[in-house]
């Protein structure tokens, strides 16, 4: 059976025609989002905010006061509430410029590493790219990007976080036959990650928000998902074979 998905355009699986495994990779990491606010809920210290506090309270470090009550204003201005904002201008960036920006970083992931990997079996292949891929942020995060409270545990989380990440990731590209689609799934994970912390207080960057513990909960979820979905319904199950891809 994976020798038809070989058939993909091209040595990395770079094909433009759409199915609907591009829009699961577009509106996954949104619902992710709003699964790790439930998540972020259930923990100690942790409560629901629709005006934000835990928001502003993060940006408090990055912004002068005058900055940031600039901010909170804005906010009270609009004709609806900042997350659904967010959520738009997310999906946008998610399948333009940001697809475009993860374009390139997916093409060795999902593109060459899956292909060159994927005799390991898919989820041996995923586990080695997460590996990989959570190690190669560890410069960023050492300097405080996504963990700024904690910058060390910071990188030790960042790959947990990618090891969790990357089936997910896998399994859409191989569903799509296109590393394109892998792009949008990462384009669109970059522009709606933050909504995972609008609507809470409390927690710190390593418990809440995607790369906190309850992302961690949200994303195991996910992959939960697909298993049971490769397993119960698919007409070609994935996981339990070799990754391959054209």
């Amino acid at each position: 059976m994976y020798h038809r998905l070989r058939r993909n355009p091209g040595p990395l699986g770079i094909s433009f025609r759409p199915n609907r495994w591009f829009l699961v990779a577009w509106l996954l990491p949104p619902t992710i989002a709003f699964a790790t606010i439930g998540v972020s809920l259930l923990l100690p210290g942790v409560e629901y905010s629709p005006e934000m506090a835990g928001m502003f309270e993060r940006f408090r470090s990055l912004l002068t006061p005058e900055q940031l009550e600039e901010m909170k204003r804005q906010a009270a201005t609009l004709p609806v509430h900042p997350i659904w904002l967010g959520l738009a201008q997310g999906l946008v960036a998610g399948i333009t410029v940001n697809a475009v920006a993860g374009f390139g970083e997916e093409l060795g992931w999902r593109g060459l590493l899956l292909k060159e990997l994927g005799h390991l079996g898919f989820w041996r292949c995923s586990a080695l790219i997460g590996l990989i891929w959570g190690v190669w942020h560890a410069p960023l995060i050492l300097q405080g990007h996504n963990y700024p409270q904690h910058p060390v545990a910071g990188a030790f989380m960042m790959v947990a976080f990618t090891l969790l990440l990357s089936p997910i990731f896998s399994y859409v590209r191989l569903r799509a036959k296109s590393v394109i689609a892998a792009a949008i799934l990462h384009g669109s994970l970059n522009g709606t990650f933050g909504l995972a912390i609008i609507l809470i207080r409390g927690g710190d960057d390593l418990t809440v928000g995607m790369t906190g513990v309850a992302g961690f909960v949200a994303l195991a979820l996910a992959n939960i998902g697909f298993l049971l979905y490769d397993r119960r319904w698919a007409k070609e199950p994935l996981m339990a074979g070799r990754a391959a891809a054209g």
